[in-house]
């Protein structure tokens, strides 16, 4: 049995999938990304006038994207804690790795108690966003 879940703490998927879907004690996360709940708005992106993306700010994406999957988590009844692996995919691994691992270090100060991290580089993302997370975590 697998029970699908969305929250209006995180912001809505850009598809027609749910925010995580549970599987026995097992929770699923969509790819979620560092768009602001309710607005959608993409903060740390800076656009030229003409609306083309000029830069962007990985370490606010990144502690934006934290805490969307930490309201999904915890719309799904699983906590911070209870991320076992996660997948990241950046669309600038050259420029944003080093400023993403020193984020990633602040929420996870201790390796041994921090999930299985998988980091990706890509060429882009459905939307303006320089960073994507997919994560497993464990419901008790």
């Amino acid at each position: 049995m697998s029970d699908s879940a969305s929250t209006d703490s995180a912001p809505a998927p850009i598809g027609a999938y749910p925010h995580a879907r549970r599987v026995g004690d097992l929770l699923f996360l969509s790819g979620i990304g560092p768009r602001t709940p309710g607005s959608n708005a993409i903060p740390g992106n800076v656009f030229n006038p003409r609306g083309t993306l000029v830069t962007h700010d990985i370490a606010t994406q990144t502690r934006q994207v934290f805490a969307n999957v930490r309201a999904v988590l915890e719309a799904c009844g699983a906590r911070w804690e209870d991320l076992v692996d996660v997948t990241v995919f950046l669309t600038d691994m050259a420029l944003d790795f080093e400023a993403y691992n020193a984020v990633w270090a602040e929420y996870f100060p201790d390796p041994a108690a921090a999930p299985c991290r998988t980091t990706l580089g890509i060429t882009a993302l459905p939307t303006p966003i320089a960073i994507e997370l997919k994560c497993i975590a464990r419901v008790r």
